[in-house]
């Protein structure tokens, strides 16, 4: 049966696209942060531990949403790492770096996802496609949150005390 929801074919295929680069980087960074959840080690290891679990914890159910709305404009979702390796824009991680590396590598992962999501939001908006844009608009506010939750833990404490001698 033909769906007719107000958006053109053509339209609901960029989205679709848009999306699958969307789920895709998802995927990438979800399994990330899982590795990393499994694998951190050092003296922030309980923070880490909890923080990478909330993280991959939420990043997999987003991952439904996006799927879902892909089948509801009508096209299949990709759901292979073959697949996800050429939409992604995130790198996988195979070894086990420093929890500092790690913290870095999920910043950029997190910082990934929401240019993704911004992108995908552009070709939403210019279709007139608010339950699309809306999701995507929930993602980037995750992902940009995760991000600043994940760079303070590399700020230098010593950064914000006064200097001995300054006044």
């Amino acid at each position: 049966m033909a769906i007719d929801i107000g958006i053109s074919d053509k339209d609901r295929a960029k989205i679709a696209e848009a999306l699958s680069k969307m789920l895709a980087d998802s995927y990438i960074l979800y399994l990330k942060t899982h590795n990393f959840h499994w694998n951190v080690t050092g003296p922030m290891f309980q923070t880490l531990h909890l923080m990478f679990m909330q993280q991959y914890t939420e990043l997999w159910n987003a991952l439904d949403l996006i799927a879902e709305r892909i089948r509801a404009l009508g096209h299949p979702a990709p759901g292979s790492y073959k697949r996800y390796a050429t939409l992604s824009t995130i790198k996988e991680e195979d070894g086990v770096p420093a929890a500092t590396d790690m913290i870095r590598q999920l910043v950029a992962g997190q910082e990934a996802v929401a240019r993704t999501a911004r992108a995908a939001f552009k070709v939403a908006d210019a279709a007139n496609d608010q339950p699309t844009a809306d999701l995507l608009t929930q993602r980037m506010e995750v992902h940009e949150k995760n991000a600043w939750m994940l760079r303070v833990l590399l700020e230098d404490d010593t950064a914000a005390k006064p200097k001995k001698g300054r006044k």
